[in-house]
C-alpha cells in the first residue's frame, strides 16, 4: 500500500501511534517511545516514495524493538534498574538492519531483566499482560514484543531466543514466532565468546510476514564467523501454494522428556489431523535429544557468569536472583564440563542431521502450560510434577535450542478457559526456507492468523 501510494508511512505511523494509545495502558508492552522521531522518519519515508527511488523490503512500517537490542539514540535498559537511564551510541546489527530496509523505529518493547526467563517482567517497568487475559502472563522474554503484534500496535517486532524467548511469548499471545537457524540472523555484538544458543529474530501475525522481516535480517556478516549466506529474495514466495508431501514426526511431549498440562495436550490433538488433511504422513519417530538438558543448563551458565558475573559483583543487590543464581552456577563449572557440553551439542547436531535424513520436520508443543497467572515467578508445577527451577517448564523450547536448527512457534486453538496454545514445527539443518513453506500450508488450512485477542474486542 506504501509503495502504491494508497498510504502514507505518515498515515500509517499514526495509526499504529493510535492503537499503542488505546491499549497500552492495559498491557504494558511498550515501555520507551518515540513518536517525534518516527514522524520526522516517516515524512522521510515519504518523500523517499514520491522520488521513485528503489525501496527497502521494510520501507515505512512502524517497527518495535525489544529493550534487551541496543538503539542508537533510544533508550535502552535490558529491563535493570542499572540501566533505566543507558542510551546506546550504535544499534546492534538487527537494528542496523531494519533501519536499512526502510523500517521506522516506534520505541522498545518490555522484557525481563537481561531477557531471563519466559515471563516478562521487573522491577523497572512491571508486569506485561497477556491480550487474552489480563490476569495472564504474556510469557517472555519477548513478551512486549508478542503482545505489540497481537494488538496492532506494530506489524512487526524483534526479539531474541535462548530457550524459547521468541516461540513461548508468540504461543502466549496467539501470534506467530520464530527461530532462526544459528547463524541466519547474526547476534552482533556480543558480549560472550562463543555464544551458541542465542539468536535473534522476529514475531509477526503471519507466517509471510515473519519471511518479509527475515528477507531484511538474514545473511551473513564478516564480523560473525558463525555467520550463513544466502540468495536474495530467498524467503519472499514462501507462501506460494504447494503439494508437496511431507514426512513429519510427531509428538507433543517428545516421548515423555517433559510434562505437559492435559489442556494444552487436549488443544493440540486435531495437529495429526490437520497434517493429514494436507498430504502428509505423520510418523511417530524420534531424535536423540539426551544430553541436550545438560547440555543448555551448562553452556546458558557459563553465558551468564560471561556476561554479567561482574554486574553481579558489583551490584548484587540490583540483580535478581534468577540471575544471581545463573552466574554462581556458571562460575562453579569446570572447563572441562564447558568443553565437553560443547563437544555434545556437536553431537546432538549430528545425531539430528541424520534424524532429518528421513522426515522433514518435527511437531511438539511450544509451552507445557497455558498462560499461566501473572503474578507468579513462574509454573511451579505441571500436570502434577513440581518444577525445580524457573528453566524446567520451559524445557519444550529450550532442548530444541541445544540443536541449532529452526523452529517456529504457530497459533493452534486455545484452552478451554480460552488462553493461546502454540504449535511448535522444527525444520531441518538450515532449512528455514522449508521450515516456513511448510507452516504458511498449516495457517492456510488452520486460518490462525485470522484470530485475534478478546482485548481488541473488548475495548474496541
Amino acid at each position: 500500500m506504501i509503495k502504491n501510494r494508497e498510504i502514507s508511512a505518515v498515515e500509517l505511523l499514526e495509526a499504529h501511534l493510535a492503537q499503542i494509545d488505546r491499549y497500552n495502558s492495559s498491557v504494558n508492552a511498550f515501555v520507551t517511545l518515540v513518536p517525534e522521531q518516527a514522524l520526522v522518519n516517516a515524512k522521510a519515508a515519504d518523500a523517499k516514495t514520491a522520488s521513485g527511488e528503489p525501496l527497502g523490503t521494510l520501507h515505512g512500517l512502524p517497527m518495535a524493538h525489544k529493550d534487551t537490542h541496543r538503539t542508537k539514540g533510544i533508550r535502552t535498559t535490558f529491563g535493570s534498574p542499572l540501566f533505566v537511564d543507558n542510551v546506546p551510541a550504535a544499534d546492534d546489527l538487527i537494528i542496523e538492519r531494519l533501519h536499512g530496509a526502510g523500517a521506522i523505529s516506534i520505541g522498545k518493547t518490555n522484557t525481563p531483566e537481561f531477557a531471563a526467563g519466559s515471563h516478562t517482567f521487573n522491577r523497572v517497568f512491571g508486569a506485561t499482560h497477556n491480550p487474552y487475559d489480563l490476569s495472564r502472563s504474556a510469557g517472555g522474554s519477548s513478551g512486549g514484543a508478542a503482545v505489540g503484534v497481537a494488538l496492532g500496535m506494530h506489524p512487526l517486532a524483534d526479539g531474541s531466543d535462548m530457550g524459547g524467548s521468541l516461540r513461548n511469548p508468540a504461543s502466549f499471545c496467539g501470534v506467530v514466532g520464530m527461530r532462526p537457524s544459528f547463524g541466519r540472523v547474526p547476534n552482533f555484538p556480543s558480549s560472550v565468546p562463543d555464544e551458541r544458543l542465542s539468536v535473534p529474530g522476529p514475531i509477526a501475525r503471519s507466517v509471510g510476514d515473519i519471511a518479509l522481516m527475515l528477507e531484511a535480517i538474514a545473511g551473513v556478516d564478516a564480523r560473525v564467523d558463525y555467520s550463513l549466506a544466502l540468495p536474495k529474495n530467498y524467503f519472499v514466495d514462501v507462501t506460494a501454494p504447494s503439494s508437496k508431501r511431507l514426512r513429519i514426526a510427531w509428538s507433543p511431549d517428545l516421548g515423555g522428556m517433559f510434562p505437559v498440562e492435559r489442556d494444552v495436550l487436549s488443544a493440540l490433538e486435531r495437529c495429526p489431523v490437520i497434517f493429514e488433511e494436507l498430504g502428509w504422513e505423520v510418523v511417530e519417530d524420534l531424535p536423540d535429544l539426551s544430553g541436550a538438558d545438560e547440555v543448555f543448563r551448562i553452556l546458558r551458565a557459563h553465558q551468564f557468569a560471561e556476561a554479567f558475573a561482574q554486574i553481579v559483583q558489583d551490584h548484587p543487590e540490583s540483580v535478581k536472583e534468577a540471575i544471581r543464581w545463573n552466574v554462581e552456577v556458571g562460575l562453579s563449572l569446570a572447563p572441562s564440563q564447558i568443553e565437553n557440553a560443547k563437544l555434545e551439542q556437536r553431537a546432538i547436531s549430528v545425531r539430528l542431521h541424520d534424524f532429518f535424513s528421513s522426515v522433514d520436520l518435527l511437531g511438539l508443543t511450544v509451552s507445557q502450560v497455558a498462560p499461566f497467572p501473572i503474578d507468579w515467578e513462574y509454573p511451579y508445577v505441571v500436570d502434577d510434577q513440581e518444577m525445580g527451577d524457573y528453566l524446567e517448564w520451559m524445557a519444550s523450547c529450550y532442548l530444541i535450542s541445544t540443536t541449532a536448527l529452526p523452529a517456529i512457534a504457530l497459533p493452534f486453538g486455545v484452552t478451554n478457559d480460552g488462553l493461546p496454545v502454540g504449535l511448535q514445527l522444527v525444520g531441518p539443518p538450515n532449512g528455514d526456507r522449508e521450515l516456513l513453506q511448510a507452516s504458511a500450508r498449516i495457517e492456510a488450512a488452520t486460518m490462525s492468523h485470522l484470530t485475534y485477542a478478546p482485548l481488541l474486542d473488548q475495548m474496541g
